[in-house]
């Protein structure tokens, strides 16, 4: 992937999912131990990742900078530098803790988000484009219903997601079906990238996640429309 990432020409950042774990706590906190730490005895969001970003720069001027992450001025060949193995069994047993594989699917979606959006306001960049196409922004949108989170449906399947104030997350491919953008990628030979699913080696019931994906999917192959009309309708 580094590869493909070098020959795009564009700056480029590579964090691990571990990195998540050096987050500041007030957005990992579940949300009732947010909330009452969010009054005059505890900072709130917005300050806590301020300084978190104050205290990264003060100690990458001081050569003591996080471990783990990457920065596009490595040299080409060199090896990455990895996360801790102390980091990793960490994350690992955050996820065998987890009773389900909706769960699972929801916490590496929420680590995933802070991480972009962290790296967004350390680099300051004021805006992160997401590669979300129709088909996921349709699966989304039936997903977040299935999952009792109709009140957000606004912000993560629009165009633009302002809920992270400084930093706006836009899906400019959101009007694409995958078939379509695959397409493209074949007759213009550009490259891909397959992001793999979460998998796990225990026996157990699908996800809502993966349920709703092979719901809509299937429904496409019999009526092409289907996507379409979930995400325009929806």
């Amino acid at each position: 992937m580094e590869t493909l990432l070098q020959a795009t020409g564009f700056p480029y950042h590579l964090i691990h999912l571990e990195e998540a774990l050096e987050l500041p706590p007030s957005i990992l906190q579940p949300g009732p131990e947010r909330a009452s730490t969010s009054g005059p005895s505890g900072p709130s969001y917005k300050e806590a990742v301020d300084s978190f970003i104050q205290q990264q720069r003060q100690d990458g001027d001081s050569g003591t900078s996080l471990p783990g992450h990457s920065t596009p001025d490595r040299p080409a060949g060199a090896t990455p530098c990895l996360p801790d193995a102390a980091q990793t069994q960490e994350l690992l047993r955050s996820f065998e803790a987890t009773a389900t594989a909706t769960a699972r699917e929801e916490l590496l979606e929420m680590l995933r988000t802070h991480l972009i959006v962290q790296m967004a306001r350390d680099k300051g960049y004021a805006k992160v484009m997401m590669g979300e196409s129709l088909t996921r922004v349709a699966v989304k949108l039936l997903t977040n219903l299935s999952l009792g989170r109709g009140a957000y449906l606004a912000v993560d399947t629009g165009f633009t997601d302002q809920r992270y104030g400084d930093v706006m997350v836009v899906r400019p491919m959101r009007d694409y079906t995958a078939k379509e953008i695959a397409f493209y990628n074949h007759f213009f030979s550009v490259p891909t990238v397959t992001v793999p699913p979460l998998f796990t080696k225990r026996r157990e019931k699908l996800s809502i996640h993966q349920l709703v994906e092979r719901f809509l999917l299937g429904l496409q192959e019999e009526f092409p429309s289907t996507i379409s009309t979930v995400y325009r309708y929806g």
